[in-house]
């Protein structure tokens, strides 16, 4: 079953979306819970996503009511959607999707430790420190003008959700906060959705160095399908996808590459992979590309869940 460990829906259902509106009703996105099902995704990462401009205290509450939204649509989805906490939580359930909350960019938290620990108890299991911008913790990937490391409320995070068992996100993360990061923590870390600068110059996407790292720590690099992320000119198909999947491969092995689709947060994606119902012919890639069965299962949800049970454990 598909894992995919980043997508902003709730940002839509909260900001755009009627009131009232919940993941288990056919949405005119990239994704909703009858096409998850459908689609044989068991397991999907949500996204808690604050735009900079909202300032602190409007992010907090934003974050609220995306965790509200999300507690909402697992009450009316009739057990089809239930919450990731634990590791017994991410063994796939046929017919079931698990949702996991995830915060994108911990500036609204303003470096509250406290703060972090409530969002955890309300069931949020992954988190970034930045987006984008500089803020309180560290440089994000496109501001990293001030060349710094983690700050000392940003470390105080970190050791928190270290503690807490959470998973530790580098996407966004500017290059020393990157390396920061890995020196301050120990086991898997998770790029939750980016791909490879080598084959597409853009800072949200990693250096080799970078993904040998997080190799060796047994983390997993989930692929974006933002086709700026892809390629920097051309079309951008599955082909171009599976050229990034490849890379990875090549370099640390199959069993550190996931999808990170970012659905329902990007403008464009690659021509047959519009939404979650054209998994199917991602499926077919791996298989031409030659991936064997047991790699191509992996790279299409067991290698996050593997990363997940060690972190959670």
């Amino acid at each position: 079953m598909i894992a995919d460990a980043h997508c902003d829906t709730l940002m839509l259902l909260v900001g755009e979306h009627p009131k009232g509106t919940s993941l288990d009703q056919a949405l005119p996105g990239h994704l909703d819970l009858p096409r998850l099902i459908a689609a044989g995704v068991g397991l999907q990462f949500f996204a808690l996503f604050t735009v900079p401009d909202q300032g602190t205290d409007l992010g907090l509450r934003r974050i609220l009511e995306m965790i509200a939204q999300f507690h909402r649509s697992v009450a009316q989805s009739e057990g089809r959607l239930y919450p990731v906490l634990t590791a017994a939580d991410v063994v796939p359930q046929p017919g079931r999707v698990g949702g996991l909350l995830a915060v994108e960019g911990m500036r609204p938290l303003g470096g509250s430790v406290e703060l972090l620990e409530v969002i955890h108890r309300l069931g949020v299991r992954s988190g970034m420190l930045t987006w984008n911008e500089r803020n309180s913790l560290a440089d994000g990937a496109l501001d990293q003008t001030s060349g710094g490391a983690l700050s000392a409320a940003g470390r105080r995070i970190v050791a928190a959700m270290q503690r807490l068992h959470m998973a530790l996100d580098v996407s966004h993360l500017g290059e020393r906060g990157f390396w920061d990061l890995l020196e301050q923590t120990e086991g898997p870390v998770l790029a939750s959705h980016s791909n490879v600068r080598a084959l597409c110059d853009h800072p949200r996407n990693l250096t080799d160095e970078q993904i040998k790292a997080l190799a060796a720590r047994g983390g997993v690099i989930g692929m974006n399908f933002y086709t700026q992320f892809l390629a920097s000119e051309g079309p951008v198909t599955l082909g171009t996808l599976l050229r990034h999947i490849r890379y990875i491969s090549d370099l640390v092995g199959p069993q550190h590459v996931g999808l990170g689709s970012d659905f329902d947060g990007i403008g464009s994606a690659p021509d047959g992979l519009g939404s979650v119902a054209d998994y199917p012919n991602l499926r077919g890639a791996l298989d031409a590309a030659g991936f064997t069965a047991a790699e191509a299962e992996g790279i299409l949800g067991g290698n996050l869940r593997r990363a997940l049970h060690t972190i959670f454990a």
